[in-house]
């Protein structure tokens, strides 16, 4: 039987409950819902990137890119990225961020994705974002 590796790279502050950023089973990585913090500094609360939706979708990508590379995957690792946004008039811009973003990867194939509204962040957070990743 495979063993289950939790996933917290440095960048990423412990997490507030009982759950891992991400998790490794075999050739199997979930990323749990990250949203647009900063890297964790010492002794200091989580900070979002900014307050517009570009600067923390940006953000809450490199969030997701570093628990892939803590687990050995990268973006063409992918299989299903799933979106979480507070304001249903944020679809487009977050659209075309998600876009600009992922041609700067080089990724052979598109992940699927899926998109939804969700009003239960943080006060100041407008997006989340989940990943699954299936390496090998």
């Amino acid at each position: 039987m495979t063993e289950k590796t939790a996933l917290t790279p440095t960048t990423h502050t412990t997490p507030p409950a009982r759950f891992s950023h991400g998790v490794r089973k075999g050739n199997i990585l979930q990323v749990a819902g990250q949203v647009g913090f900063l890297p964790a500094e010492e002794g200091k609360p989580p900070t979002p990137a900014g307050p517009t939706l570009r600067e923390q979708t940006l953000q809450t990508l490199a969030n997701v890119k570093a628990i892939l590379e803590e687990g050995g995957a990268s973006w063409d690792d992918v299989m299903m990225i799933r979106v979480y946004l507070t304001d249903v008039d944020h679809f487009a811009e977050m659209n075309d961020t998600y876009d600009r973003y992922f041609e700067g990867q080089g990724l052979r194939q598109p992940p699927a994705a899926r998109t939804t509204v969700y009003v239960g962040l943080p006060q100041g957070l407008l997006i989340e974002i989940d990943a699954l990743a299936v390496l090998g």
